[in-house]
C-alpha cells in the first residue's frame, strides 16, 4: 500500500491531507509541512498483530486479521511547490 499526503492551502491557512481527509489548519506552511510529515513517521512505527473490522462505503462490513509490521509506504507532496 502506498500513501501520500498533501500540503494545500486549506481553510483560511494551510493543512495537509491523505485522500478526502483534511488534518487541523496551521497557520503557516512550514508548520503543516511539519505536520503532515510527522504523520507519514508514525505511519511507519508497527504495532501488534490484530483483528480489525470496517465498514465499506456500500455498507458492507469486513474482517480481517492485521500484521502489525505491515506498514504502508509513505510520501509527503509539498503542492505549493507545484
Amino acid at each position: 500500500m502506498h500513501l501520500t499526503y498533501h500540503v494545500h492551502v486549506h481553510d483560511g491557512g494551510w493543512a495537509y491531507r491523505l485522500g478526502d481527509v483534511w488534518s487541523e489548519t496551521y497557520p503557516t506552511h512550514d508548520a503543516a509541512l511539519r505536520a503532515a510529515r510527522d504523520a507519514a513517521k508514525r505511519q511507519q512505527i508497527g504495532g501488534e498483530d490484530a483483528q480489525i473490522s470496517y465498514e465499506t462505503a456500500d455498507g458492507t462490513w469486513h474482517q480481517e486479521s492485521v500484521r502489525g509490521s505491515d506498514r504502508p509506504e509513505v510520501d509527503v507532496e509539498d503542492d505549493a511547490k507545484t
